[in-house]
């Protein structure tokens, strides 16, 4: 993936202007509805269980995000994947606050275990505690280094068949065994609730159209935060300035700001 294939594929995202369910938190379905319009996607937000088996085929991607979770939530959300199977949908996974709690985590492994063509995107705590491993996180907040994750990462990768993308001061995306590290973003970042949920949601985006690697996804939000952090002088407007951000984001600005390596095995 180069920065070529990134701005091809949100050429693709704005022209086919996929559909995305989400089965998301209370507290981030706004941002992640508006990041994805703002994107040039189309957002439903769903979890009725008598509606799933008629929106699941129209999608183009299906992303789960654990991060307000219940029993009721948790079947939903099992059979979406199912369906997303059935019909051979792409499934994003966000795994918020795993190894917080049992329940969070069991249920991310079973949502990993589960689905067949599979994005896991997480911070680097999350990363850790899904993979089996002692992590330090607080609640949803990640507290270990993105480098730390490395290994999960990679078995997390090789254990589910998966996209691996780790988010943190620098992204680390694990895919077919390379390691792409972008290196944008604001500092501000951490300090907006939904940040990482509205990268998976953007990531579900990218995955309808055939980018199913995690990359593209985490490139834009990365470059289109660095933008609108320079232009805000606090966490309030820098999640006004996102969507603006996202909204106007161009070839140019991309090719200019994009700090990317790839590492081959």
């Amino acid at each position: 993936m180069n920065t070529k294939q990134i701005i091809t594929a949100l050429k693709a995202v704005r022209v086919q202007k996929p559909l995305v369910l989400n089965i998301t938190n209370f507290v981030v379905m706004n941002n992640s509805a508006n990041g994805l319009l703002a994107l040039g996607a189309s957002p439903i937000m769903a979890h009725s269980r008598e509606e799933l088996a008629e929106l699941v085929p129209l999608v183009g991607a299906v992303v789960i995000n654990i991060g307000t979770l219940d029993s009721s939530w948790i079947e939903r959300m099992v059979l979406a994947v199912e369906l997303a199977n059935r019909h051979g949908k792409p499934v994003v996974l966000d795994p918020v606050g795993c190894g917080a709690s049992s329940l969070r985590t069991h249920t991310s492994r079973r949502l990993a275990a589960l689905a067949e063509r599979l994005i896991i995107r997480a911070n680097a705590s999350e990363i850790i505690a899904l993979a089996g491993d002692s992590s330090q996180g607080r609640g949803v907040d990640g507290l270990d280094r993105v480098e730390s994750a490395l290994a999960a990462g990679h078995y997390l990768a090789d254990h589910y068949e998966a996209s691996v993308v780790i988010s943190g001061e620098t992204d680390i995306i694990i895919h077919e065994k390379s390691e792409i590290r972008l290196r944008n973003g604001n500092t501000m970042m951490p300090f907006v609730t939904g940040m990482g949920c509205t990268l998976s949601a953007l990531t579900g985006a990218f995955a309808a159209v055939g980018e199913a690697s995690g990359v593209a996804a985490a490139a834009v939000m990365g470059v289109a935060g660095e933008v609108a952090g320079g232009q805000s002088p606090g966490p309030g407007s820098l999640q006004l300035n996102l969507l603006d951000t996202l909204y106007r984001l161009d070839a140019e600005t991309l090719d200019k700001r994009l700090n990317i390596a790839v590492n081959t095995p």
